[in-house]
């Protein structure tokens, strides 16, 4: 990782944090001194930046400087709100259609659906800001670019940023193997935000519950299991379709 996308020690990070500086990820050495732990994890709070304690070998590794247990990683994008920008959607004539990524882990997989979500015609990306892969510079080069042309939001509460957009007549369509309905029976051409699960475990079960709908891609191949990134790609060109045809 290069120096610059670093900022290291209690004072520097502190104002980074407090100046609005966007913060990918505060790393908090384990065992420093509970003084400076409680005002750097409280400002962190206040702005909404993802922190994780680390050993003090972590890191050292990344940086040889004095970094009193205080390394923050700079985000390479700025970040949006999902409660600020729906609005602007809606005033431009545009049908919304947002895209959900609960806890997808990797970055080349997170740059992957970016790049496809900008050729579709995205509006909006939402990550959790606790357990998504950390947009760097390898999830930036995946992307082609697409990082930079497309709005993130990184959402400190997703259930209730799907409470929020289902409130704001959006509807939210998960996808999941183990769903009833094909995707292409579903009706894309209404406002809608689709949700795709980690590599892993798929959507929570929590954020599954609150689908207005669950689709699966039908696959009649013996593996019967897509790449993430691949399945958003088509569900994500399924709305473009449809949308094409009405």
């Amino acid at each position: 990782m290069k120096q610059s996308e670093l900022i290291y020690g209690f004072k520097p990070v502190w104002e980074a944090i407090n100046s609005g500086k966007e913060i990918e990820k505060l790393l908090i050495q384990k065992g420093i001194q509970v003084q400076k732990e409680m005002e750097i994890k409280k400002i962190a709070l206040l702005f909404e930046v993802p922190f994780q304690y680390v050993p003090k070998e972590k890191l050292n590794k990344l940086t040889r400087q004095n970094h009193q247990g205080i390394v923050a990683i700079v985000s390479p994008i700025a970040y949006s709100n999902i409660e600020n920008l729906l609005p602007s959607v809606y005033e431009s004539g545009k049908v919304p259609f947002l895209l959900i990524l609960d806890k997808i882990t990797d970055v080349r997989n997170l740059g992957a659906i970016a790049r496809t979500a900008e050729c579709a015609g995205v509006d909006a990306i939402v990550l959790p800001s606790r357990g998504s892969a950390m947009i760097n510079a390898d999830a930036m080069k995946t992307s082609a670019g697409a990082l930079h042309q497309i709005p993130v939001c990184r959402q400190s509460n997703l259930k209730e940023t799907i409470q929020f957009l289902k409130g704001s007549g959006i509807r939210v369509v998960g996808a999941s193997e183990k769903a009833g309905l094909d995707f292409f029976d579903s009706d894309f051409s209404l406002p809608t935000a689709i949700v795709m699960g980690s590599e892993e475990k798929g959507i929570s079960e929590e954020y599954l519950k609150l689908c207005d709908e669950v689709v699966k891609i039908p696959m009649p191949g013996k593996i019967a299991s897509l790449n993430v990134a691949v399945a958003a790609g088509i569900l994500m060109f399924e709305v473009v379709k449809q949308r094409l045809d009405k």
